[in-house]
């Protein structure tokens, strides 16, 4: 069923590029490779600020991290603030990796951009941050 319904198209898009993103040969989910380029990002974070960021439950990030944890990709470190909490590193054998998921996001990228001129690209994506600006900001402040 096709809708011209923007949700309903961007939500369709995403489970599209997921689809793509899963020929690759990469051996783990989108989310763990959304979660590893997220860390490579931000290290330092903790699991609570990364769960959010990536809108899962925190007991679903940490088998998340569980997991690339026994896959020597990221470690956790006590965060020097709050000896409570534990902040997220990459560790030496990510960085191969990183460089494998980020080849299969340009892929994935070309193909759902292919017929787009440049400048078309420069419009949606403007277009796509302005209104990811405006559902971040919290209206019931």
């Amino acid at each position: 069923m096709q809708t011209n319904n923007i949700g309903f198209l961007l939500t369709d898009i995403i489970r599209l590029m997921r689809r793509e993103y899963l020929k690759s040969d990469l051996c783990m989910t989108p989310m763990q490779a959304r979660a590893l380029v997220y860390v490579s990002h931000y290290e330092g974070i903790r699991q609570v600020q990364l769960a959010e960021m990536l809108d899962i439950q925190p007991i679903t990030l940490a088998r998340l991290i569980d997991q690339l944890s026994e896959d020597n990709l990221v470690e956790r470190r006590p965060d020097p603030k709050d000896r409570r909490a534990y902040g997220l590193y990459l560790m030496a054998k990510s960085a191969p990796l990183l460089e494998k998921i980020d080849v299969e996001v340009k892929r994935v990228r070309e193909k759902a951009l292919q017929g787009l001129t440049d400048e078309q690209v420069t419009v949606l994506q403007d277009a796509l941050s302005v209104m990811h600006t405006n559902l971040s900001i919290d209206s019931s402040l």
